[in-house]
């Protein structure tokens, strides 16, 4: 599996114990076709995971990107170069502003997973982010298929419980069945560079996540033989 960082904070390289002002080389060089993907990646050290780390030089190249004809297609054109047997499946992460790298990053998505939480803020702003991806799909990427994932969820608060429920009649089939709830241990498992996984394999947060990785497992088989891209657009 490949990971590629598009947020300038680099919080995703960080959480996998790589330190961002130290490299050398970005997933910015791919973007400016100074280098390719897969000779800017890096293994981590979580087995058979790669990523093509991020640093805070992204904003800059965000703004440099804007200014060369056909920018949102940058990403998808280096996507396509890698062969298929590298990678059965490749995350682009994603910040939450819409801006060149998110752009790139859902016109070469083959499915956008939309974290929401419980709240009513939050599930307010949904129909911002369906209308960008009928944006989207009529614009750059008219296949964009698109999921909703319940995230940060309290279920001692009495209106997080009343907005799933809502959220569980309403956002059906586009929902995935599994809910994220709050848990401590996801917020340490970043500090010492381990997914939840490792880092705390028997807690709810670690289960919660196995049962969303073999949802979205499922929806890649279903869909397409070819290793499929997937873009988070995170909350925050």
């Amino acid at each position: 599996m490949l990971l590629v960082d598009l947020d300038p904070q680099a919080h995703l390289t960080l959480s996998l114990g790589i330190e961002p002002d130290s490299l050398r080389r970005t997933v910015g060089d791919s973007l400016l076709g100074s280098g390719t993907l897969t000779g800017i990646s890096r293994e981590t050290p979580v087995l058979g995971l790669d990523i093509a780390p991020a640093n805070r030089e992204l904003a800059l190249i965000d703004k440099l990107l804007y200014s060369r004809p056909g920018y949102e297609q940058q990403l998808r054109r280096q996507l396509q170069a890698i062969p298929a047997a590298s990678y059965d499946l490749i995350l682009l992460d994603c910040s939450p502003a819409m801006n060149t790298l998110t752009l790139n990053a859902i016109t070469a998505a083959d499915l956008l997973l939309i974290p929401a939480q419980a709240e009513y803020y939050a599930a307010r702003s949904l129909r911002q982010v369906v209308r960008l991806v009928a944006l989207v799909r009529r614009k750059t990427n008219p296949t964009l298929d698109f999921r909703f994932l319940v995230t940060m969820y309290d279920r001692r608060n009495k209106v997080s419980r009343l907005l799933l429920a809502q959220m569980q009649r309403d956002l059906q089939p586009r929902l995935f069945e599994t809910v994220i709830g709050i848990d401590t241990k996801l917020r340490e498992s970043p500090a010492f560079a381990q997914p939840i996984t490792q880092y705390a394999p028997k807690t709810r947060a670690a289960q919660q996540y196995r049962a969303l990785a073999k949802e979205l497992m499922t929806y890649v088989r279903q869909k397409s033989a070819r290793p499929a891209r997937g873009a988070v657009l995170r909350a925050g």
